[in-house]
């Protein structure tokens, strides 16, 4: 069969295409505005000049060290200036990036770097006993590097060599290794699985590109934002937003720790215009005492996403003079893909309209493919009525390449051309989603993912415990907290706050329970636990 017109004579070349990366956004901002502040971290300015060399140095240092293609490099460390350059620097190298949860244990850490193959493993001091306890359980050893902030607390040295030593033996003119295919890796992001081991979602060039530009659009951002790094770079890449703040020539304002005093004096100092972050954060600055709220400006974006956050929430941000934007996505979807667009004559409702509005979880982004609710069992759509429950389906580039060593599990997110998210939804009548409940019992606390099964998998270690249930818990300081309902075994005895110590020695502390309920489980008929009945009652303690 000959090929149409277009198709003949028109070829793919170097002039014409050019594998879509992040990369291109620190590129074009550095040379067109090399003068404007970059960074922001305590008395620290780095301007775009600045931070694209920090960049290619960190970048040229890895490739010496043997870092290539496909090679990964962690980061276990807070909102810092060498946490944004890793978002740079190790893409340079054809290498990816694996940003480590700093509220996991070592045990956590230590399957995250053996599963990634770590090579590189660069931790902030504060974070140096995790990390070495985490790296006596590791088969592979990665080669580490200590980043010592000088505004974070002291820690040990545990690395071979400090991280500005490091970068100081890099080229600031390296070229890079531009990718070859957009669809090459570029990050490693972690999330809880059903079965309690974290699975690893492999996302890509195309896709971080795209959902960074797709941030701007749905946030509808201008040129040099300053944005203040509340939401951890460590979840799902920040967002993307290292990408996209970087994109428009932004200033990044690190911060190392989320607590209201500083965020409210980064707020005021700096000009901030835009943040992100679970509706935890909301709440800590909607409870801030009066004088810290005092004389902020307003309009001040914030995008929230994670938990569902509740109405109120929405209303008293919105009551302080806050513009809250609420988005919905996974680490599978490169961090929110669905943004609540709004239409300006809903300006006229009631602010309660207007929260329960935009309490609802909205349309895809610009860049998402696809968004529906369907029978997962018929794949049919769910009629558009706001009330009938579907599974959230997701499909487009800024769905994830797969999880890592787990074809399985990548095959059953992604079968019949769809990604699954888990999630239970309706669609609304205008197009907008709404999230229900969970087909999977994954709690989102804070905005981290905890297993059930990983929580009870601990309390059935318990010597007193002869079962357990785990289910969410809402709590309005965290969204969701880990509620257990336990059975103990025939003469023996058990306190809950005895419990509690006992998870909070065996795991992650903000994956332990905050509730113990000593209750008997109900069940069907096959003895399977019926949680949606523990889910209600624990609604209702």
């Amino acid at each position: 069969m000959s090929l149409n017109i277009y198709e003949r004579d028109l070829p793919r070349a170097p002039a014409n295409f050019e594998a879509l990366t992040p990369l291109a956004f620190l590129q074009r901002s550095a040379a067109v505005y090399p003068n404007h502040i970059a960074v922001i971290h305590g008395p620290l300015r780095y301007s775009y000049a600045q931070l694209g060399q920090r960049c290619r140095r960190l970048g040229s240092a890895l490739a010496k060290a043997g870092i290539g293609l496909g090679d990964t490099v962690a980061v276990l460390a807070p909102n810092i200036p060498a946490h944004l350059e890793a978002h740079f620097g190790v893409a340079m190298t054809g290498g990816v990036l694996n940003t480590i949860n700093t509220r996991l244990d070592a045990k956590a850490i230590a399957f995250i770097l053996d599963h990634g193959e770590t090579k590189v493993f660069m931790v902030d001091t504060e974070l140096s006993a995790v990390a070495a306890e985490a790296l006596k359980y590791c088969q592979a050893k990665p080669v580490v590097i200590d980043i010592i902030d000088s505004l974070g607390p002291p820690g040990p040295s545990i690395g071979r060599i400090d991280y500005e030593s490091f970068i100081a033996g890099g080229d600031p003119s390296f070229a890079g290794l531009w990718p070859g295919d957009e669809w090459q890796a570029i990050a490693l992001n972690y999330t809880s699985g059903t079965t309690g081991n974290p699975k690893g979602v492999v996302c890509h060039h195309r896709g971080a590109a795209l959902n960074a530009i797709g941030n701007l659009l749905a946030w509808d951002m201008r040129s040099h934002p300053v944005y203040l790094w509340t939401l951890p770079m460590f979840h799902c890449n920040g967002w993307c937003f290292p990408w996209t703040v970087t994109a428009l020539a932004g200033t990044h304002v690190c911060l190392r720790k989320v607590d209201p005093t500083p965020v409210f004096q980064a707020i005021k100092t700096h000009g901030v215009t835009h943040f992100c972050g679970a509706p935890t954060v909301m709440n800590l600055l909607i409870n801030a005492p009066a004088d810290l709220q005092a004389g902020l400006q307003k309009g001040i974006h914030v995008l929230t996403a994670g938990a569902a956050p509740p109405a109120a929430v929405i209303s008293a941000m919105e009551g302080m003079g806050f513009a809250v934007a609420h988005g919905y996505g996974l680490t599978e979807t490169y961090g929110p893909a669905v943004i609540c667009a709004w239409h300006k004559d809903w300006n006229g409702k009631s602010m309660p309209d207007r929260a329960a509005l935009k309490a609802r979880q909205g349309v895809p982004y610009h860049v998402l493919g696809g968004l529906t609710v369907m029978n997962p069992e018929t794949m049919t759509p769910v009629p558009a009525d706001g009330k009938t429950m579907g599974e959230v389906m997701f499909r487009g580039n800024v769905v994830m390449r797969g999880y890592l060593k787990n074809p399985k599990a990548t095959d059953e997110a992604l079968k019949h051309g769809w990604f699954h998210s888990g999630d239970l939804g309706v669609m609304h009548p205008d197009g907008y989603i709404e999230l229900k409940d969970r087909s999977k019992d994954i709690i989102i606390s804070g905005g981290e993912n905890i297993s059930t099964i990983e929580v009870e998998s601990v309390l059935y270690q318990h010597p007193a415990i002869m079962e357990a249930a785990v289910v969410a818990r809402p709590d309005a300081h965290w969204g969701e907290t880990p509620c257990a309902f336990v059975v103990l075994k025939t003469g023996q005895t058990a306190t809950a706050a005895e419990i509690i110590a006992f998870c909070r020695d065996n795991m992650a502390h903000f994956k332990a329970p905050k509730t113990i309920i000593f209750s008997d489980l109900p069940k069907t008929s096959t003895g399977k636990i019926q949680k949606f009945v523990l889910r209600e009652r624990a609604k209702a303690l």
